[in-house]
């Protein structure tokens, strides 16, 4: 019995023939779906999108996701191979942009709330700073002060089964989060704060008003 990261179980997967042993070939209707650029189609859901899941390469070879949301269209198509992601307030930790300075690779995930399909898209990610780009990405009279251009290489639509059996959209059947802990208990517990929980609560309640743009 193979013993994966300390758990047995009863079979590992290592390899193609061994995964497709379980997992069927694409059907003709998914398997060649990936393009090389942002074509009208592309263009239009990205246009309605104001949610977009960021995957970065650290150092270490770990992998980091953050959320990036704006009102739909946040993200602006340049042309049909390059796209470009404004910066907001944040924490300044800044983990996918010193990400990006090591390795360029990244991974754009795009949702549309209320809508069941997604896109994916990945590439080449720069960091940069424009008058003219910036001010077109302004929200509410402030604009970015940084941008991350991706030059992209791979876009796919992805289909809605994930959100369909997380009822993503359902509020009737959203859980409940009563026992979720909050922002203030995990920066507490996981930073080794002395400060109190609703001290770290207040802090991130008043960052979550006053430094959105």
């Amino acid at each position: 019995m193979p013993n994966v990261f300390g758990i047995a179980v009863d079979e590992e997967i290592t390899t193609q023939q061994g995964l497709r042993e379980h997992r069927q070939p694409p059907s003709r209707f998914v398997a060649n779906k990936a393009i090389d650029h942002v074509d009208g189609l592309s263009r239009r859901f990205i246009a309605a999108s104001s949610m977009v899941i960021l995957a970065t390469r650290r150092p270490d070879g770990g992998i980091d996701t953050t959320p990036r949301g704006d009102p739909p269209g946040f993200v602006k198509v340049l042309n049909d191979k390059v796209i470009a992601l404004p910066d907001r307030l944040g924490n300044n930790r800044a983990d996918a942009f010193e990400n990006i300075l090591v390795d360029l690779g990244v991974g754009l995930y795009f949702i549309i709330p209320g809508h069941r399909d997604s896109l994916r898209i990945s590439g080449r990610a720069r960091i940069v700073r424009d008058d003219n780009l910036l001010s077109a990405m302004k929200v509410r009279g402030h604009s970015p002060d940084l941008a991350i251009l991706v030059e992209v290489d791979h876009v796919m639509s992805h289909c809605p089964k994930a959100f369909v059996r997380a009822a993503m959209w359902e509020a009737d059947d959203w859980p409940d989060v009563s026992d979720v802990p909050s922002a203030g208990t995990f920066l507490k517990t996981h930073g080794g704060l002395d400060d109190a929980v609703s001290d770290v609560d207040a802090v991130v309640v008043r960052d979550r008003q006053n430094r959105l743009y």
